[in-house]
């Protein structure tokens, strides 16, 4: 059993993250924390696909274009932990949609794709929301280790053992990119929806995903957090894009 412990200034709360010697499986720690698994890494049993995704090397593989992969056992609860591990091709664009309308981690070749130009786009973002506080994401063909953390207002997004984003939606100083994300059609008051792992039309893999709801004695605050800058030619191409989503044109 491999044991990582998370910095201390980037803990939801202090626990210690313990991960499996093999992939799909739950820690003795995870299991006291009510996680579940929702792939056991032999069968799409429970996911909703169409034809195009399939189970290689213990993964939920998508080889080819033909739609998202949905999680259909449960919904994602309105307080939750998922942790998962992703892997990217050379270029890919993929997600993980975790609340109704536009919710998504986003899964990304930030080296190869367009995409990571923009942090806002760019590998474990809130995808035309927020951008994570630091690039930590692995080359492509190399797996990543994520989690998503919601509880009321607050999303935290996490890779690679950092907390990479880490805000309250209700906070005023984050109005403007809260704007983006409902221009985009996210609905921050929304709750409710099936977990949908994206098919963007590139090769991906994800394994280990695991879900818990989070209790409600069990507190989640934003910390301190500094998203990564967007540079002036992604700030023109993003104006552009708003101006099309507002025409109704574009859909991602």
């Amino acid at each position: 059993m491999k044991t990582f412990v998370w910095p201390m200034f980037l803990l939801l709360c202090p626990f210690t993250y313990v991960l499996a010697e093999a992939p799909n499986s739950l820690s003795p720690k995870e299991k006291e924390l009510g996680f579940e698994l929702l792939f056991d890494g032999k069968s799409l049993a429970g996911w909703l696909h169409k034809g195009n995704w399939t189970v290689a090397d213990d993964s939920l593989h998508c080889g080819k274009k033909g739609g998202d992969l949905t999680f259909t056992l449960k919904k994602v609860p309105d307080d939750f932990e998922l942790r998962f591990e992703w892997k990217a091709s050379k270029g890919c664009n993929s997600g993980v949609y975790y609340r109704p309308g536009q919710y998504e981690y986003q899964v990304l070749d930030n080296a190869n794709s367009p995409y990571g130009l923009n942090p806002r786009q760019s590998a474990a973002s809130l995808f035309f929301c927020m951008a994570p506080s630091k690039d930590v994401a692995k080359p492509f063909d190399q797996w990543n280790d994520a989690a998503i953390v919601c509880k009321g207002s607050v999303i935290q997004h996490f890779l690679n053992g950092v907390k990479v984003v880490d805000f309250d939606y209700t906070d005023p100083k984050w109005a403007k990119e809260v704007e983006l994300l409902r221009i985009r059609g996210g609905n921050l008051a929304a709750r409710g929806a099936y977990l949908r792992l994206q098919d963007h039309g590139q090769v991906v893999s994800f394994r280990s995903l695991r879900m818990r709801a989070i209790p409600a004695g069990e507190t989640v605050t934003a910390g301190a957090f500094t998203p990564l800058p967007v540079p002036e030619s992604e700030l023109k191409k993003e104006a552009e894009r708003v101006k099309q989503l507002l025409k109704g044109k574009t859909t991602k």
